[in-house]
């Protein structure tokens, strides 16, 4: 078996399963009557915090890469930004059905008066909370990054555009750790360490974005000196 074919066959499949493996603990955890006192509260939390956790592995792919020198780990990278992407929607989705929805008392989503009466519930929330206006911020940044994830994306976008957009992962980030430490109202430990994990990521690629930049003329001073 080849490199290729043991990313594609084994370790693909294997990431793709343990990445389900929270959701999977967290619905059987609700079914169960596991989840505490107050079950809305642990998923709602739960489905957060591997929000942010699977931003910070997406990040840590490219340091992985350089410093391995193991280029197979790129291979990787969009499956954990989408993952990233699934459990920020189920974090939405419990806001929006389990608080604003169940605001209005679940009126019938047929009518198109409760859309309405929805979309304004959320936006005001939105605009009123700075912590839900950073965590939706957040999300729009994730969704732009899933909706152009794919090959025919970065061939309509063209390589360098597509860069530039998916620097958005850094602005999903930060605001995720913002909207983590604004969220709590005591034990800072939590958004503190993440803050740490992607404050560290991102010096990361500065530093080797600067280290780069800087051998850039000394490599053509020793062309120019070959020639």
């Amino acid at each position: 078996m080849t490199s290729n074919q043991a990313i594609r066959w084994v370790l693909k499949p294997a990431v793709f399963l343990a990445a389900l493996v929270p959701f999977g603990l967290l619905v059987r955890g609700l079914l169960a009557g596991n989840l505490g006192a107050d079950p809305l509260k642990e998923i709602t939390t739960g489905t957060g915090l591997w929000t942010l956790r699977f931003l910070c592995i997406t990040l840590t792919v490219t340091p992985l890469r350089r410093l391995s020198k193991w280029n197979g780990a790129v291979r990787f990278r969009r499956m954990l930004g989408l993952f990233a992407f699934f459990y920020g929607t189920v974090h939405l989705l419990i806001f929006i059905v389990a608080d604003r929805l169940a605001g209005l008392g679940f009126p019938p989503l047929a009518a198109w008066q409760t859309f309405r009466d929805l979309a304004a519930s959320i936006g005001g929330e939105i605009y009123k909370r700075p912590y839900i206006t950073v965590g939706f911020t957040a999300w729009v940044c994730m969704l732009a990054l899933a909706a152009t994830s794919t090959a025919g994306m970065i061939r309509w976008l063209g390589g360098k555009r597509w860069q530039r957009l998916h620097r958005l992962v850094y602005v999903a980030a930060i605001a995720g750790v913002v909207h983590y430490w604004w969220s709590v109202k005591a034990d800072l430990r939590g958004p503190q360490t993440y803050a740490v994990a992607v404050g560290a990521l991102l010096v990361f690629r500065i530093v080797w974005w600067a280290r780069a930049r800087a051998s850039v003329p000394a490599r053509r001073a020793r062309r120019a000196a070959a020639s």
